[in-house]
């Protein structure tokens, strides 16, 4: 699977399960941390789990041990997938709600990984109408449901409620992540926006984030890419399974893409690059001394034109990012620099684009125009991926 799967243990019967959970989930290659959840040390003991995982268990969002001193953020970071096992009828309710009480539901509302949930709960509590709303409304909001089974219970009743056996929930983990689409191929993304130096402390850039560059790589990886992504000055910590460049000016975008280009199969541009750097860089800082200051300016190398005109150039991707008439711009920019795809995008607005958490794409080919409505820049990345991934195959 080769996956950090969290796994978080909610208070119910069940969780004695949880040990051999892991085991399994490791014997699939995933890469296992374990959260209680309030009172699921009753259940299960945590030695037990950290002697399966490798890994201290976490049951408090705020150690000194955590990277930022903040644990749910980091977890949240971390995972591939959150795994609920067991998940009780109270922690399905309180997911509904958005809570943010423990360290369980806070790193379930800060992730953007996926989630999955393994009900487990008494047959009568399975059949309740407020369950059933629940169940429905996590189901709405793209949170994988894995079972329940059916069967005798621990209060000695029948029927459905129990939660699946660790193998089955294993092996319906590793079935999420079936996406191999890019395994064995090398891709290359260029993300965030360049710095074109005045003088040692200002210069001219933009409002690019890198958040859709990286949130591209992340899904290249999830797909079995070897990825190598050069970015620009962003604040955003890339995938941790990235060969990561990072470069300054357009200039040094150029030089890092071109160094190993040859090894890629697919490039996708994504970096906000800057046209045109300023001819002349002080070497001190210009000091105000006049009403008006004329800046003499020189064109950059078009990174992604350049790539695609290489003798043997690898699947090119574009982004086109504009403030109006954005189809037809993008598409003049597919033909003239002779790529495979462009992703289109409205920039300039407070909903999408530089800056948000969301975006919406409209990705263009020679014969096709798909439409990727507004979502969330990470969900929209494994789709962009997904539709890569298919036109490279057709090539």
């Amino acid at each position: 699977m080769n996956k950090r799967v969290l796994l978080g243990v909610s208070a119910g019967i069940a969780a004695y399960k949880t040990p051999d959970l892991v085991r399994k989930l490791g014997e699939l290659g995933a890469e296992v941390q374990v959260i209680l959840s309030k009172n699921a040390d009753q259940f299960v003991a945590p030695l037990s789990l950290q002697a399966v995982s490798g890994h201290a268990v976490h049951s408090h969002a705020m150690t000194a041990e955590s990277e930022s001193g903040m644990g749910h953020i980091d977890l949240a970071r971390w995972a591939d997938i959150v795994l609920i096992a067991p998940a009780t009828a109270n922690i399905i309710a309180r997911l509904c709600q958005g809570n943010a009480d423990e360290l369980l539901t806070t790193v379930c509302v800060a992730t953007e990984a996926p989630i999955a949930v393994a009900p487990a709960m008494n047959q009568q509590m399975w059949q309740n109408a407020a369950s059933k709303t629940n169940m429905s409304t996590l189901a709405s909001r793209g949170v994988h449901i894995l079972g329940p089974d059916a069967g005798e219970q621990a209060c000695g009743e029948v029927g459905l409620g129990r939660m699946l056996q660790p193998a089955d929930i294993a092996a319906r983990v590793g079935g999420l992540f079936q996406n191999t689409s890019l395994t064995g191929k090398r891709v290359m993304i260029t993300a965030g926006p360049t710095w074109e130096a005045l003088d040692p402390v200002r210069g001219i850039t933009n409002h690019s984030s890198g958040m859709m560059g990286y949130a591209l790589a992340q899904a290249a990886i999830e797909a079995g890419a070897e990825v190598t992504l050069v970015t620009g000055p962003t604040h955003i910590t890339p995938p941790s399974r990235a060969e990561t460049v990072n470069v300054i000016s357009a200039l040094d975008m150029h030089a890092a893409v071109m160094n190993s280009i040859d090894q890629q199969d697919i490039f996708i541009g994504v970096a906000a690059v800057a046209d045109y750097r300023p001819i002349d860089t002080a070497a001190e800082k210009i000091k105000k001394n006049a009403e008006q200051m004329t800046i003499t300016m020189v064109k950059n190398p078009d990174i992604l034109a350049d790539v695609a005109n290489l003798q043997k150039p690898p699947f090119c991707v574009g982004f086109a990012a504009e403030t109006n008439d954005v189809v037809d711009y993008a598409r003049g920019k597919l033909e003239r620099k002779k790529l495979d795809l462009i992703a289109a995008n409205h920039v300039g607005g407070s909903e999408t684009g530089f800056g948000t958490p969301d975006n919406a794409i409209t990705l263009i080919s020679q014969n096709d125009v798909i439409e990727l409505p507004k979502q969330n820049k990470s969900a929209l990345a494994r789709i962009l991926i997904a539709e890569i991934a298919k036109a490279y195959t057709k090539i």
